[in-house]
């Protein structure tokens, strides 16, 4: 029950809010104005006039797009200093007219004491206050009292709310990812601050926020190195499309947009690699073997004279088709490791044949696409730059005319340079990064972030470090949740190779996400993988155990189905994720789908926005869902080398109820769970957890 008190704090805040927004407004109103009269030409536009006006349009509307950003909560916090002082902290920075701060960016120095201020060092901080907003109307404040020395009655008075870290962990999922920096706890935000130079590593278990830190390093990094790292940019490599997609707001909230999302099969530039193969071909390709593999297979074509016709794509293919020229060059391979590789010419790309083709573009040069590219791109631009000097001769000679003004030829032809270099549209005004970044294999990164680090192969390292040779990076991810064979299995033994000396490590200990319910099981899991081996500390408990329902095979759907049902009625506007194995993805989703209406599966954004979606293992890495049901978990087991990790990751995805149907025995490393009374659409059902 909110009190006067409380009532009385969210109108003084409401307040101070309001005028906030009301500059806002004036911002927004000025860039407006700007934009509407960015244009060279006159009224009647050339076709030149109209692309400056396009040019300049991108870059006001880029800055009228960064504040409408704030529209879903502008100001988010405030801190009183024990010096009476007092300071608002939101997702941007205002100024008055007379350049005084009315409102702190999250990411400036001064900022740091909201993040970090703890009752045992307050750090000059008497409260720090949580501002809850519903667009622009405040709706709530929640204090840390964190030092009451000199604190008076009216004060103490004024003190209110519950913590907020709690309300926003324990809220519905959206099926995207979102900005915490309201919330950004005191390790996370040390590790958001770090500095910029050499290879950040953030291990940390599932739930302790490891992505959204990195993608809130990116925007800090972007603030505090915008000068560096503004026409470099910053790329974001995670695992899958479907997780892309689920962070792909979290840094225009921010207002920040130089940075590229990308997974390794889209890192090769005019090919978006997606088809899949068999685990032996993925290891085999994944293994630092194909470095020397290409390197030799470069040398007996150039010796045999097909110097001309030495394309990546084409020398790639025919590895993999020609078995003699294979077995020529890669004599370590075996004929059963051959057969693997073995493909029809013309069959579509793998992300694992990515990193292999810039490997061959390394030695033969970039592709005849790329090259094509190249070449039109320059004869475009050659082109505009004759067009616009021709555009700005004809509007001066025209003003020099009407003027009558009299100059030298040579005074002429100096003033139309000037007029002429002056009014050029840029590269960067005229194009994104993203576009840049997307059209050029060598594009060297500003600083490079990796979630889900640990999955990448040693020739992935190998392609991803030629995009970043000054070794500016930030790698997250968990060697417990490693479900490639050719996996990082120790940060050491991959970085002393790049970056002996310039790498460093942080952790993160606390999951926010999971209940402690649940992560007691995934904690056996996670013994199982690895006895050593420690989960995070859960922040929360639910009281809600996490529950399994054993069924014979032939039932196995059904007992699913109901179980998806059920679960869907008691979460209301919640999110839930049937995470099956990777053999049985299609069989499971095909089959369920004809049972349960509305239920999602694919690759696609729908599976984000869906109320329940089936996805295997691979496609959960990062995200979250409100209610998790697993289904087969012993084929989940027995699907890799590394089907230990594969449970450790599905048991960790849901911030409130779990459940497990398993077709047969429930796998040893699963033990600690409950068993389900009754039908699995029953209130003890499978998802009850």
């Amino acid at each position: 029950m909110i009190n006067n008190s409380n009532h009385q704090e969210i109108e003084r805040e409401q307040a101070y809010v309001t005028s906030l927004y009301a500059r806002l407004d004036r911002a927004k109103t000025r860039s407006a104005e700007q934009l509407d009269r960015a244009h060279l030409g006159p009224t009647t536009e050339t076709d030149q006039a109209a692309s400056e006006r396009e040019s300049f349009a991108r870059l006001y509307s880029g800055r009228s797009s960064q504040l409408s950003t704030v529209e879903r909560g502008l100001c988010f916090g405030r801190i009183d200093g024990i010096d009476r002082s007092h300071f608002y902290i939101g997702r941007i920075g205002l100024f008055d007219d007379e350049y005084e701060p009315l409102l702190i960016d999250w990411r400036a120095p001064v900022a740091q004491s909201f993040y970090r201020a703890t009752a045992a060092a307050p750090l000059g901080v008497q409260r720090r206050r949580h501002i809850r907003l519903d667009g622009r109307r405040v709706v709530g404040v929640d204090d840390d009292l964190l030092d009451s020395t000199g604190l008076d009655d009216q004060a103490r008075r004024s003190l209110t709310g519950e913590a907020a870290l709690l309300a926003s962990v324990s809220a519905d999922r959206t099926g995207r990812m979102g900005e915490i920096v309201a919330t950004i706890q005191a390790e996370q935000d040390q590790i958001v601050r770090s500095g910029l130079p050499g290879i950040l590593v953030v291990q940390g278990g599932p739930g302790t926020g490891k992505t959204v830190v990195a993608l809130h390093r990116a925007a800090y990094l972007l603030y505090s190195h915008r000068e560096q790292l503004s026409r470099r940019g910053v790329l974001v490599v995670g695992p899958n499309s479907t997780f892309l997609r689920y962070i792909d707001q979290v840094l225009p909230s921010l207002g920040e947009t130089d940075v590229v999302l990308s997974t390794v099969g889209d890192l090769y530039p005019g090919l978006s690699a997606t088809a899949d193969e068999a685990p032996a071909a993925r290891r085999l390709k994944g293994d630092l073997l194909m470095a020397e593999v290409i390197a030799r297979a470069v040398r007996l074509l150039r010796r045999d004279g097909v110097r001309q016709d030495l394309a990546p794509e084409r020398l790639l293919s025919r590895l993999w088709a020609w078995p003699e020229f294979l077995e020529a060059v890669a004599p370590e391979l075996d004929a059963t490791e051959r057969a693997a590789l073995r493909r029809d010419p013309g069959a579509a790309w793998t992300p694992a044949d990515v990193a292999l083709l810039d490997e061959a573009a390394e030695l033969v040069g970039d592709s005849e696409a790329t090259v094509r590219e190249r070449r039109r791109a320059k004869a475009a631009k050659a082109s505009a730059e004759a067009d616009h000097l021709e555009y700005t001769r004809g509007v001066v000679l025209s003003e020099l005319a009407s003027d009558r003004i009299t100059l030298e030829p040579w005074e002429i032809e100096d003033f139309i340079g000037v007029m002429a270099d002056r009014t050029r549209p840029r590269d960067e005004v005229t194009s994104t990064i993203a576009e840049r970044a997307a059209a050029d294999r060598t594009w060297q990164f500003g600083h490079v972030i990796v979630d889900e680090a640990q999955e990448l192969s040693p020739m992935d390292w190998r392609m991803l470090m030629r995009r970043c040779p000054r070794r500016s990076m930030t790698l997250v991810g968990d060697l417990a949740q490693a479900g490639t064979e050719t996996g990082v299995r120790s940060w050491a033994e991959l970085l002393d190779g790049y970056a002996a000396g310039r790498w460093r490590t942080a952790e993160l200990t606390v999951n926010y996400r999971t209940p402690s319910e649940i992560m007691a099981v995934a904690g056996d899991v996670l013994a199982a993988v690895d006895p050593e081996l420690r989960p995070p500390t859960s922040v929360r408990s639910t009281g809600v155990r996490p529950l399994s329902r054993c069924v014979r095979e032939a039932d196995l759907v059904d007992a699913v189905a109901a179980a998806i049902t059920a679960e869907r009625e008691r979460l209301g506007d919640g999110r839930l994720a049937v995470i099956v194995p990777r053999s049985r993805y299609r069989e499971l989703a095909v089959s369920l789908g004809e049972r349960v209406p509305g239920l999602a599966h694919g690759t696609g954004s729908e599976v984000l926005d869906a109320a329940a979606a089936v996805l295997d293992v691979d496609q959960v890495k990062g995200l979250e869902f409100d209610s998790v049901l697993i289904a087969d978990p012993g084929t989940i087991l027995r699907d890799s080398p590394r089907g230990r990790s594969d449970l450790y990751v599905a048991v960790t995805r849901a911030t409130r109820r779990l459940g497990v149907i398993t077709a047969g025995v429930l796998p040893t490393e699963l033990q600690r769970l409950g068993s389900a009374a009754g039908e699995a659409g029953g209130d003890d059902a499978g998802g009850r957890g």
